[in-house]
């Protein structure tokens, strides 16, 4: 029995005192389907790879941005869709992996970006034909915005995986059978649900660091 609502997100057990191992299967199951014969799920898993990379290359022309967007993708997508195995551990409802995620591609995009293109890094801190009256006010806006996105990005998955997980904590914790009637279409379709949470989360995280990638020149 839970003796928090949100021990569920413990990554601490009795048997296994390292459930942030779980983050390691990620590594160990992509690499296996390029040597893998042709299957349905590889062809749709380099369809949906296909397609995505063509959409991102309409938001930036960088191809070094587009493998580790694409590395990202994957990456998050398993790991979220993991941790809607019974017992699995996951591992984004965590911030510090969340972050250890978008901080380092926020660091690295802007460190590139200031040191190669300094004047045109200025130029997007006060947007053309702003008043000079507010130009002090609107700069200090574009300046905090441009801080605070890799922490957008990190409670952004991190807030979307846990409130999923605890609609499905809750609703599992009835011991009632006439209960059960009721709450297991409703565990099924939020189980469904969170899959394509679970996808699209990735897909947001993934898009968003690419759109921030785009304002390099």
């Amino acid at each position: 029995m839970m003796t928090s609502l949100f021990s569920t997100f413990d990554p601490m057990t009795k048997l296994l005192q390292s459930n942030w191992i779980i983050m390691m299967m990620t590594t160990v199951i992509l690499p296996k389907w390029y040597w893998t014969k042709k299957s349905r799920m590889n062809m749709m898993m380099k369809m949906m790879e296909k397609k995505l990379m063509n959409e991102f290359k309409l938001m930036t022309h960088q191809k070094e941005i587009l493998i580790m967007v694409m590395s990202i993708f994957m990456f998050i997508m398993i790991s979220n869709m993991m941790g809607l195995i019974p017992y699995v551990f996951t591992s984004t409802s965590h911030l510090v992996v969340s972050m250890s995620i978008a901080l380092p591609s926020w660091i690295m995009i802007t460190i590139y970006s200031w040191k190669n293109f300094t004047n045109e890094m200025f130029k997007h801190m006060l947007p053309k034909g702003t008043p000079s009256a507010i130009s002090p006010m609107m700069i200090m806006i574009e300046t905090t915005g441009n801080l605070i996105r890799p922490i957008s990005l990190a409670v952004r998955l991190t807030a979307n995986m846990i409130a999923g997980h605890l609609l499905m904590t809750l609703l599992g914790n009835t011991s009632s059978i006439k209960m059960l009637v009721f709450i297991m279409p409703i565990q099924m379709t939020l189980t469904a649900f969170e899959t394509a949470i679970s996808m699209i989360q990735a897909y947001v995280f993934a898009t968003l660091v690419t759109l921030y990638s785009s304002e390099v020149p």
